[in-house]
């Protein structure tokens, strides 16, 4: 029976490779539509970046790559979409740091766990975090700012798009590393943080860099500082935090890839793969223009950053004495 001995030599030959169930799938993936779903509305960095990324994946894989915005409750409503989908590598998420980070320590639970639900892939970009001001004659530099905040605890304002947020957490880096004392004025989102510092009616904001950049080239804002180890190329003339004088205050508002917990890591190592293909010059240079940086990273690294900056987020909530929602 020739037939049948062909189908058990086939057979016989995929056992040798390792090549059967879930294997045999792996080795053929992606064969179908790959979904990114995104915690945020479209339309916002987070956004972008997963656009930008999906239209590589998609060249590479030959595949659909398509976004699904669920966005709402600071990731409550993506987030457990993620870890609830099969870790078969065709349901991923872009997230910014805060739902993998920040979240931990300001919800008194939450229906996903950030480290036990998801496997890192690649951390995908830093966006630094830049002090911001509109009065460039009363704050001229990041000296000159907190000479005036430790003159007058308590009096020199803040925004941030609410408590919590990037914006937030850099404002209380900047005052425990600092001992600065300063006032913070939590806004619904970083639009209107962003127009109330440009009108005036707030002192500052530790601003995530491309929601600022346009209006700092503008010259409606100015930059005072980078929280960042090395300037940025898009605001080559603007100080880091260290150049200027203050030390260790390094804060980025990164974004990162992850699949669902128990993915297999064949397909962890090739998205890894696909992605740093994906972030080319080509993906630098149109998102430097946004003030956002690539920084690819491996699975491991990405885990590493997640459980040192949750520590972090923790400590920096802790020490402004926020009380979990």
């Amino acid at each position: 029976m020739p037939n049948r001995r062909t189908a058990l030599h086939i057979a016989s030959a995929l056992i040798a490779l390792g090549l059967t169930g879930p294997a045999l799938a792996q080795s053929t993936y992606p064969d179908r539509i790959v979904k990114i779903i995104v915690g945020l509305p479209a339309g916002g960095s987070a956004d972008m970046i997963a656009r930008t990324l999906g239209q590589k994946l998609n060249a590479q894989f030959n595949q659909p790559v398509v976004i699904d915005n669920r966005a709402g409750a600071s990731g409550q409503i993506g987030m457990p979409a993620v870890a609830k989908s099969a870790p078969d590598g065709y349901t991923l998420t872009v997230s910014p740091a805060s739902f993998l980070t920040t979240n931990k320590a300001i919800f008194k639970s939450l229906p996903y766990d950030p480290e036990a639900d998801f496997v890192p892939i690649s951390r995908l970009v830093n966006q630094p975090m830049v002090l911001v001001v509109n009065n460039k004659q009363k704050y001229p530099t990041a000296a000159a700012f907190l000479a005036a905040a430790k003159a007058a605890p308590g009096s020199i304002t803040f925004a941030s798009s609410g408590d919590g947020s990037p914006q937030h957490l850099a404002g209380l880096m900047f005052e425990t590393r600092t001992g600065a004392r300063m006032l913070h004025v939590p806004y619904k989102g970083g639009a209107l943080a962003v127009n109330d510092t440009l009108a005036g009616n707030v002192d500052a904001l530790f601003a995530v860099l491309p929601e600022a950049l346009p209006h700092i080239q503008a010259g409606k804002l100015h930059a005072l500082g980078l929280m960042s180890p090395q300037r940025s190329p898009t605001l080559p003339n603007v100080p880091t935090m260290a150049e200027s004088g203050l030390a260790d205050l390094n804060l980025s508002a990164w974004v990162g890839l992850l699949a669902p917990a128990k993915t297999p890591k064949p397909i962890i190592d090739q998205l890894n793969r696909a992605v740093q293909t994906a972030m080319d010059a080509e993906v630098k240079a149109k998102l430097a223009t946004s003030g956002i940086e690539v920084a690819t990273s491996s699975p491991e690294e990405l885990q590493r950053i997640i459980a040192a900056d949750i520590k972090l987020h923790a400590e920096l909530v802790k020490a402004a004495g926020l009380t979990p929602q």
